[in-house]
């Protein structure tokens, strides 16, 4: 084990509160491991220790960071959520692999899902938009999360009114989906790019309506006014 994952164990143990870890559980519907800690200070202890790592070339903190989630422990994948943003700029167009592969391998929770996918992800795309074909791909999955994670790894730069036709093309993608996460990530997506774009957003509602399952629905008008909120939610069919 490498010293430094060794040291954040040691220190999260440390930390551990067994109310917490209990009250934790309510959050989820599938059964998570955790130290029981405030999200903040897991944060918190995770960037103190990235000053050890950060000469580190990326690859070994790539290794690093698949130590932590080895573990299952929630906290420790919320340190490679914290780390993995940081390498940004010397991402490489090959990297979209490494995070499939953590994707696939150990996320089990839509905490752990989109920590890593709102920012290491998604600024993985802004910075390589061609791999947005990858996150449809992701729709396809088996793999509920990957599947969320097609519609996450997009909610921060949709919130800033870009990717927009890329938005309604994985919406329409995991239209259908039957699971409520994916339903749920879907429909963030969409109400994050209403921000910029409440008018073509709403026409996508609108065209969708009859498929759409009533979560996504929710969710992708839910920073709407009112009176489009009322037409979205007619069952005028």
């Amino acid at each position: 084990m490498d010293p430094v994952v060794e040291a954040i164990r040691q220190e999260f143990a440390a930390h551990a509160d067994p109310e917490l870890q209990e009250r934790g559980q309510r959050f989820f519907k599938e059964e998570v491991r955790c130290y029981g800690m405030k999200t903040a200070t897991a944060v918190s202890i995770a960037k103190e220790y990235w000053k050890e790592v950060k000469s580190r070339e990326k690859q070994e903190v790539f290794g690093l960071c698949e130590e932590l989630y080895s573990s299952g422990m929630m906290e420790e994948a919320f340190v490679v959520s914290a780390w993995a943003p940081l390498l940004a700029d010397r991402y490489e167009s090959g990297d979209i692999a490494v995070f499939r592969h953590w994707i696939e391998t150990y996320i089990t929770n839509w905490a752990t899902c989109d920590g890593l996918c709102n920012h290491a992800v998604g600024d993985y795309i802004v910075r390589y938009p061609e791999a947005v074909d990858e996150l449809k791909r992701w729709t396809q999955s088996t793999n509920r999360w990957m599947r969320r994670a097609a519609a996450v790894s997009l909610v921060v730069p949709a919130r800033r009114g870009e990717f927009l036709n890329e938005v309604f093309k994985i919406a329409g993608l995991l239209l259908t989906d039957t699971d409520d996460m994916v339903q749920k990530g879907y429909g963030w997506l969409l109400k994050e790019a209403s921000r910029k774009h409440t008018d073509r957003v709403f026409s996508y509602v609108m065209a969708n309506k009859r498929e759409m399952p009533r979560t996504a629905l929710r969710y992708a008008i839910e920073l709407m006014p009112k009176d489009l909120k009322a037409e979205a939610m007619k069952k005028d069919w």
